[in-house]
């Protein structure tokens, strides 16, 4: 407990100082001030971070609306490479599965084709931070890749919050690294990013709550404070209920993973619940803070849509709530009626 409070206090302060209403694009100081704190690499085996330890620290980044790619460089592509026995590349990072290789990609992930062995072509889709990263890490098939990226040309999208979601092409490029996919790697990539996309909407969701709570307090409408209407307290409640569940379900599913691993059947079901369940919530969240904020709310000029926009755009992605709901029904169905208890509370 005392070295979540310490992991939490570390990141609120990193983003707090950091922190820009009106910036896009990486935050170099805040990347910076990570690194230099160890939290790019907080899951590494030298460092002995637990994903409860992450996803302390990316609450706080969905809370304050961070522009670092934490979860695609520690939990994601910086995993994967070393899964594969490659080292890791310094600087920022993103994981990439491509179309070819075997099992369920969700939708609202990088994706895309490569060709070649020695050398490799192709163009990677939304990758997230395109422009930014020092590398990215490419399951493709059985095989694992580390490609530079500054030789990539890129193509430059963003979600709904303004983040990057890039493509990059690579023409005859040859990898820094390649190596063997560990077994399992694309459905264990699929959980580690639903997981983290599931505690970021919770951070989100937190602090879209607090800024519709003080905004409550003090806007005054006939006479007296908004909040103090019943209609207004009853929205809020909801709200609150609607943050509680989401970072039950989220800190519920990091628990899960570090105690039983991401090829536990019942870390699956964890994560698949969290991420159906925090995007429920996000939609839900987004919807009341705008009513209570009322046209304001909506402006540019008003920062809580720099958490609002992260709410609609990461709720669909690394899979939105039907994918995930599916893989719960699928799980409770496959559990039958002796091991559907057991699954849900996550003991044999």
């Amino acid at each position: 407990m005392a070295r979540n409070t310490e992991l939490a206090d570390l990141a609120g302060a990193i983003f707090a100082d950091s922190y820009e209403r009106d910036a896009t694009g990486l935050d170099a100081a805040a990347w910076k001030a990570c690194a230099e704190s160890g939290l790019t690499t907080l899951t590494a085996p030298e460092t002995g971070g637990t994903p409860t330890d992450a996803a302390v620290v990316l609450d706080a980044a969905g809370a304050w609306a961070a522009r670092v790619p934490l979860a695609e460089t520690d939990l994601l592509a910086g995993w994967l490479a070393r899964a594969a026995g490659l080292a890791v590349p310094d600087g920022p990072l993103a994981a990439v599965v491509t179309a070819r290789t075997a099992g369920t990609r969700p939708a609202g992930t990088a994706g895309g084709t490569l060709d070649g062995a020695g050398t490799v072509s192709g163009t990677l889709t939304r990758v997230p931070w395109g422009r930014s990263l020092a590398a990215v890490v490419v399951l493709d098939a059985g095989r694992v890749l580390v490609l530079d990226t500054t030789g990539a040309t890129v193509t430059e999208h963003t979600n709904l919050a303004e983040e990057p979601r890039d493509d990059l092409a690579f023409a005859a490029a040859t990898p820094l690294a390649a190596g063997d996919a560990p077994t399992g790697a694309a459905e264990e990539l699929a959980l580690r990013a639903a997981l983290a996309r599931a505690v970021l909407l919770a951070g989100a969701a937190r602090a879209a709550l607090a800024r519709s709570v003080g905004y409550a307090g003090e806007r005054n409408q006939f006479g007296r404070a908004i909040g103090r209407f019943q209609a207004v307290q009853q929205m809020l409640a909801e709200a609150g209920a609607e943050v509680a569940a989401a970072a039950a379900a989220s800190a519920a599913a990091a628990a899960t993973a570090e105690r039983d691993g991401f090829a536990a059947p019942g870390t699956a079901f964890a994560v698949a619940a969290a991420k159906a369940r925090c995007g429920e919530a996000a939609g839900a969240v987004a919807r009341i803070s705008h009513q209570v904020h009322g046209a304001i709310g909506f402006t540019r000029e008003h920062d809580l849509r720099l958490v609002t926009t992260r709410l609609w755009a990461w709720r669909d992605e690394d899979g939105d709530e039907a994918y995930w709901n599916d893989r719960v029904g699928a799980a409770a169905l496959g559990a039958g009626a002796d091991g559907l208890w057991p699954l849900v509370v996550g003991r044999p």
